[in-house]
Parts: structure tokens; C-alpha cells; sequence
């Protein structure tokens, strides 16, 4: 895996899940469909640069992944937990990169 196409991966993903995501779809990701799926679109655009097929089974992966871990998160988070908070972001990051990175190796590199 060439190494630019690494780093452009870390910073698109950091761009789509993190830059361009709104307060509400952070907020309300978790308890409404809707908005997983508007988060989930937003971050999906720039994948787009690997083609149409990575973005559309990373926009899977990543819906499937927030489904769970916003839910979870956002327990933690009511109950005051802050360390199982952040580890569950934690988590849902390294999910993604796997999924980015798996992706790419099965599409480009077999």
C-alpha cells in the first residue's frame, strides 16, 4: 500500500467523520436513523477519489459500525462514564481505519 494513499486515507477519514460533521448529527447519530445516514453520506464523499465501489462499502462499513458504537458511546456519555466513553470512540476509530484499509487492500493490492 503506497504510503501517500495511506495518509490520504487517514486524512479524508479525518475530514468526513470529524471536520464536516455537525453538532446535531454527532448529537443525534445515535438515536435517529436519519441523521446516522446524513453523517454517514458527508463522510462518504471523499472516498469517492478511490471509486465508487470503496465508497459504497465504506459508507456500509461505516453506517454499520455508528450504528452500534453511537449507541454506546452515548451511554456512556449520559451515564458519566468518560472512560468507557472514550474508549468506545476509540474503538469505532480503529473499526474505520481497519475497514478503510481492509477495503483497499481487497480493491487495489489482490
Amino acid at each position: 500500500m503506497p504510503i501517500l494513499d495511506i495518509l490520504l486515507l487517514v486524512w479524508m477519514h479525518w475530514f468526513g467523520d470529524f471536520a464536516c460533521q455537525i453538532n446535531k448529527m454527532a448529537i443525534n447519530k445515535g438515536s435517529s436513523i436519519k441523521w446516522l445516514t446524513l453523517h454517514v453520506s458527508v463522510y462518504t464523499l471523499p472516498l469517492f477519489w478511490f471509486g465508487w465501489q470503496f465508497a459504497l462499502i465504506n459508507f456500509v462499513l461505516h453506517w454499520m459500525t455508528d450504528f452500534v458504537t453511537s449507541k454506546v458511546s452515548g451511554h456512556f456519555n449520559k451515564i458519566g462514564n468518560q472512560r468507557l466513553f472514550f474508549a468506545t470512540i476509540g474503538f469505532d476509530q480503529a473499526i474505520h481505519m481497519t475497514c478503510l484499509f481492509a477495503t483497499y487492500f481487497l480493491l487495489f493490492l489482490l
